[in-house]
Parts: C-alpha cells; sequence; structure tokens
C-alpha cells in the first residue's frame, strides 16, 4: 500500500474516490460541509431523505457528484461527534478501508484525518491511519491453495493534511509508521505460520534473511552445543523432548553512537508449546503455535528499525524452542541449572517460557543494556486479569514502566502495570532448588515475572505478558502483531 499526504480541498481532488465523515443524526464534518457546498446541497438532500443517519459503521456511495471531480464519494457514519474518540477514529478509519477494498476503487483520498480527535493532533491521525488501514486489509494466505484475491485491490491512499505546512511533517509521520506497518507484518505472519514450518531453525533463518535485506544489521545465532558450553540448563530443559534444536538467535541494529548503551528485546520464541509432560488439553491446543509472538515481535521491531534507519542502538534475542513430550523431555521435579548459576525445581513443564526467557536474561548482561524489555506470552492468568485489551507490564525501574505506559498510549497499543512487590516471591519457594519455576494458581501472572526478576538483578528492566493480546481466535483468528507498535514508539521516544 501507498501512502502520502495533501493538502486541499476535497471537491477539487482528482481521484477514483474521496471519503468524509458524518456525524449522528446527519451532521456533516467540515470536509463533508465542503462537497455539500460545492455540490449545491446535494449531500443535505440525500441525508434528508434518510438514506444515511451518521451512525459509526455506517457506509453510503454516492456517484457522480455535481461540480466534484473525483468519481464516488464515500459518506462514513462517525457516530456522536461528542463522543468521537480514538477508539471510534480507528474503527472508521478500518471500515472507510475495507470498504474502499470491496468497491474495486484503487485510489482514495481520506478526509477523515480532518476530524477532531480530544487531545491528539494530526500526525497521530496520519500516523493511525497509516497502521490502521495497514491491519484492516491484512490477509494471511500463504498456505491456501486457491487465494481470495480481490479482484481490483486498493493500493493508494491520500491522507489530508489541514495546511502545506503541516506536508513534510506529514510525510515523516507517514514513512515512520509505514516502517512500524512492515515490522508489525512480519510479526503477524511469522506468528501465523503452523508448528511444523516455523521452528527454531526457521525463525533463524528469517534472521539472517533480515540481515541480507538490511546491511546495517548483525545477526548470530547460538546452537545448542554453544548454549550447553555457556550453562543454560534452563533454556535446554525445554527443548530436551523435541527433534527441533533451540536456538538463541541475537539481531543487533547499531543506528546510534558507537558509545550509547543499547536496548535490548527479549522474545519467547517456543515455536509450539504442547506443555511438555505437563501436557496441555487439546481444545485450541493449535493456537500454541502463537507461544512464539514475543520473538515474532522482536523479529518485527528490528525490521521496523532497519527500515526507518532508527538511530539508536537496539538489540533483540530470541531463545527459541519448542516443547514437547517425549522419553527425553524434562519432568515435572527435576532440577536445572541456569545460566545465572541459580537452581530451579521445575514442578510444571508447561511452565516454559520464563525457563528460556531466565537464560536470555542472564545472557544480555554482556550488552551492558541501558533497558532490556522481554516479550512474552506467559500467563493465562494474564488473560484472566486484563482480557484481551491491555498488554500487562511489571518491572524493576518505574521510569521504564512510566515510558512504556506513555509509549502504549501514545500508540493506542496500551499496557496496564500490575505490581512486584516482595511478598510475592514467597510463592517461589521450593524444598529442594533455589526456586520453582511455578508460585500457585493466585497473581499467576505476577509470580511469573518475580521469577524473571530474580535474573535481572544488574540492569533496568521491564516484562511484557502478551498472552492476551498477541493473537485473536474464533472467526477473526490470527496473529494481531502487537506490542509491535508499543514498542516502536518507545523506541522512537528515545531516539527523540
Amino acid at each position: 500500500m501507498e501512502f502520502s499526504v495533501k493538502s486541499g480541498n476535497p471537491e477539487k481532488q482528482r481521484s477514483a474516490c474521496v471519503v468524509v465523515g458524518i456525524f449522528d443524526r446527519r451532521k456533516l464534518s467540515a470536509a463533508a460541509r465542503v462537497l455539500d457546498k460545492a455540490s449545491g446541497g446535494v449531500l443535505s438532500t440525500i441525508l434528508r431523505r434518510g438514506d444515511m443517519d451518521g451512525e459509526k459503521g455506517q457506509t453510503l456511495w454516492l456517484y457522480n457528484l455535481p461540480d466534484t471531480l473525483c468519481d464516488r464519494v464515500l459518506l462514513v457514519g462517525c457516530g456522536k461527534e461528542r463522543e468521537f474518540d480514538e477508539p471510534a477514529y480507528r474503527s472508521v478509519t478500518a471500515t472507510m478501508a475495507q470498504t474502499v477494498q470491496r468497491s474495486g476503487a484503487v485510489e482514495a483520498v481520506n478526509y477523515l484525518t480532518d476530524l477532531p480527535v480530544k487531545g491528539r493532533d494530526t500526525l497521530w491521525k496520519i500516523s493511525q491511519a497509516v497502521t490502521v488501514t495497514e491491519d484492516a486489509l491484512y490477509r494471511f494466505q500463504r498456505l491456501k491453495s486457491k487465494k481470495d484475491d480481490t479482484r481490483r485491490p486498493l493500493r493508494r491512499i491520500v491522507l489530508s493534511v489541514p495546511s502545506r505546512s503541516d506536508l513534510l511533517p506529514g510525510e515523516e509521520a507517514v514513512r515512520i509508521a509505514a516502517a512500524v506497518s512492515v515490522g508489525t507484518r512480519l510479526t503477524r505472519d511469522l506468528a501465523n505460520l503452523p508448528g511444523n514450518i516455523c521452528t527454531p531453525a526457521y525463525l533463524a533463518e528469517q534472521a539472517v534473511q533480515l540481515k541480507k535485506t538490511y546491511k546495517g544489521l548483525k545477526v548470530e545465532v547460538l546452537e545448542e552445543a554453544g548454549m550447553e558450553k555457556l550453562g543454560m540448563g534452563a533454556l535446554l530443559s525445554v527443548s530436551r523432548g523435541s527433534a527441533q534444536p533451540a536456538k538463541l538467535i541475537v539481531l543487533e541494529h547499531r543506528g546510534g553512537k558507537k558509545d550509547r548503551k543499547p536496548v535490548v528485546l527479549v522474545g519467547k520464541g517456543i515455536t509450539f508449546d504442547t506443555g511438555g509432560i505437563s501436557l496441555k488439553p487439546g481444545a485450541a491446543m493449535d493456537e500454541m503455535k502463537f507461544d512464539m509472538c514475543g520473538a515474532a515481535s522482536v523479529l518485527g521491531v528490528m525490521k521496523a528499525c532497519a527500515e526507518m534507519m532508527l538511530p539508536i542502538n537496539v538489540v533483540g534475542v530470541v531463545a527459541a524452542a519448542e516443547n514437547m513430550p517425549d522419553g527425553k523431555a524434562t519432568r515435572p521435579g527435576d532440577v536445572v541449572t541456569t545460566l545465572s548459576g541459580q537452581t530451579v525445581e521445575i514442578l510444571n513443564t508447561d511452565a516454559e517460557g520464563r525457563l528460556v526467557l531466565c537464560d536470555a536474561l542472564s545472557y544480555v548482561e554482556r550488552f551492558t543494556p541501558d533497558a532490556v524489555i522481554d516479550i512474552a506470552t506467559l500467563t493465562g492468568a494474564c488473560i484472566i486479569a486484563l482480557g484481551h485489551q491491555a498488554t500487562a507490564l511489571l518491572g524493576n525501574h518505574s521510569p521504564l514502566a512510566h515510558e512504556l505506559l506513555n509509549a502504549g498510549r501514545q500508540s493506542y497499543d496500551r499496557a496496564w502495570e500490575l505490581p512486584l512487590w516482595d511478598e510475592y516471591q514467597e510463592q517461589l519457594k521450593s524444598n529442594f532448588a533455589d526456586m520453582a519455576n511455578i508460585g500457585g494458581r493466585p497473581a499467576g501472572t505476577i509470580t511469573a515475572a518475580c521469577f524473571l526478576s530474580r535474573f535481572t538483578k544488574k540492569y533496568h528492566w521491564a516484562h511484557l505478558d502478551i498472552a492476551g493480546v498477541a493473537w485473536k481466535s474464533g472467526k477473526e483468528k490470527g496473529a494481531t502483531g502487537r506490542p509491535v507498535p508499543l514498542l516502536m514508539q518507545y523506541l522512537l521516544n528515545k531516539a527523540g
């Protein structure tokens, strides 16, 4: 999809389609009023007839509007004007994109970016228009023998800005949002692949492919022998029951000054999670291919950073393994020694994400990081606590947590902070090792983070549990690409 920005009146646009908003009770938006005046009141007449009243999600096509240069006009219902907020803006933008795509128009000039959204400026609306449109039109058809191809797909959207002085900043907003969308698409593509294709080795191959595409990226893949030599007993305990060898994948984007400490992102990459010997129930187990969404988001962020040549140092680490039951698989009650030297009693082999992450979190100390953020589909308890709306955020450094929360609000990829109090650490006590890998049912998301916190004493760290937001179930089953927008906004803010 090609996006651009333009300043000008809607009636003067030579385009296959011009899109304007209509508020509830047939109230014309500013751009719609201009079209109405130019056409001699045609819009007002049509609305008075009752063809449309402006309810959110309504659409109406108009053809051959007098004294305009476009082929057709799409009216999009925006709901009540006083209630038009961020979710409403995102919703009507998605409706616009899907409606134009179905129409056969290959281009459109979008005046929804002129709609007033409380607390948001033009650049935010431009950025959201790009990312929401890309999200709304995303389809994963790689594995279908017959593709559901759109007859004449939408190829170009022009986004309206108020004045010529907004053109340059608008173009920069488009460039950044397009790069974020490229990274998000990679994340979704990887996460939607089944476990028989997207193995730890496949993730490593994708990292190498990124290096070939973006010469500034550096990639290293650590094999099981190297991890064994380092002493990564926790990570290797997870892959022991699988025919697929584990991989530790390290990507480096050095866009900042050499002496600047990097931000390190660590992704959980369980390419399929049966639960191991602590076998999961069969229902919806196919969705455990999404247990590598943390890893996929790290690869997506690294691609976006390289795409926009972000002037900051970022290191991405993917701890990739498959969790399978086998004669060699780790048993409940086994004790393993982590890279940090701490020992763990594995009471439940389905709490494997924290085992691959803890060794990766110890490994990244060598980068002397400015901050470390891990991303993981870690706990079902997160879905019980926060549903499918918010990412859970926990950490050991309040300023880092606040920066991430703010980035989530800016990008509308929101997170919510949970407490990480010392009292919760009591639940991880073990009679046979330094700690257990589970802490019981109460506060499961928090005790999982407590476990990880024991491996992050030497740097500022935050944990993002994305179990509730990384994919959707049901009719719209598939990966969402979250939290790539949140992470990219955080990095953009760091880069200034």
